[in-house]
């Protein structure tokens, strides 16, 4: 430690020295100072490279920071812009959903403004297609003028008929139960029979004529006999000809016109009913023994 002691005789030798080099710099002649340049440039370098590396190095941390940043406000603008498209795409279904059901009720109006009945709309709320029964559930009841053994129709055809009703709801069995019967007209022929469901889910018409010339793809329609239905609404289409030998009759595989997977809206035919009610009391209050005026 001693021999390191500043001393004003050392710092006369320093700065003299650094005089000195400093004139040899300027007086020395071009050729010394070129190779003062040479030697100082590798010094200069070895200065200069850590500091280059801390520098790239603080560049690089600042890049990815700010990297770090910017990414966090994508994922945040991706999950705004994905909750944003969910909510569009419900909407849009939705919407597809509204105008689908809009255009299957104008197409329902115009039915019943061509129909010469009145009728009862009503949405499908419930189905059951088991091995049991065919049926459907209407959100439409007693209070809304619903009975049972009313028609059920759709602009494609015959649904079924009302067999129950609550004040707020009715079952309807469909023409592919078993149970349900309507009697039938085949539109070419003319000939009559009564359409009734089968355990597979379809319908056959029976009771045909044996000399009846029916063929495949001969419509259904209903034939106003019976109550419930007018005359004239589609049922189906004939598929296959049933005649067996020794019968009396033959009878036929009647594919229906609607499609009762796809079925919503509904309507349930009133005036049928009402005017069958009105000929009866008509008839009851006739006089006994008058005649019908032949």
């Amino acid at each position: 430690m001693y021999l390191f002691r500043s001393t004003p005789g050392a710092r006369r030798v320093v700065v003299l020295f650094l005089a000195l080099l400093l004139l040899a710099l300027f007086l020395l002649p071009a050729q010394t100072r070129r190779v003062l340049q040479q030697v100082s440039q590798p010094l200069a370098w070895l200065v200069s490279f850590p500091l280059e590396g801390f520098a790239a190095t603080r560049q690089r941390g600042t890049d990815l920071w700010e990297g770090y940043i910017a990414l966090q406000d994508v994922r945040q603008d991706n999950g705004r812009l994905r909750r944003e498209l969910e909510l569009l795409r419900g909407q849009n279904t939705a919407l597809r959903e509204a105008a689908a059901s809009a255009q299957r009720l104008e197409g329902l109006l115009a039915f019943k403004t061509r129909s010469n009945f009145e009728s009862v709309a009503g949405h499908v709320i419930a189905r059951n297609a088991t091995n049991w029964y065919r049926a459907l559930v209407l959100d439409v009841g007693d209070r809304d003028g619903v009975k049972p053994e009313m028609g059920v129709v759709t602009a494609a055809g015959v649904v079924g008929r009302v067999v129950k009703t609550t004040p707020h709801t009715s079952i309807v069995l469909m023409i592919t139960d078993p149970n349900n019967a309507v009697t039938g007209l085949i539109q070419r022929t003319r000939d009559e029979g009564l359409v009734e469901g089968t355990a597979k889910g379809q319908s056959r018409i029976k009771y045909l004529p044996l000399l009846s010339t029916v063929r495949e793809g001969d419509a259904v329609v209903t034939s106003g006999l019976t109550g419930g239905f007018p005359r004239g609404l589609a049922i189906g289409v004939i598929t296959q000809i049933n005649k067996a030998e020794g019968e009396l009759f033959q009878s036929a595989e009647v594919v229906p016109e609607v499609d009762f997977a796809k079925l919503d809206e509904v309507l349930v035919i009133a005036s049928v009913h009402a005017l069958q009610e009105e000929a009866g009391v008509a008839q009851s209050h006739t006089p006994a023994g008058k005649g019908s005026g032949r």
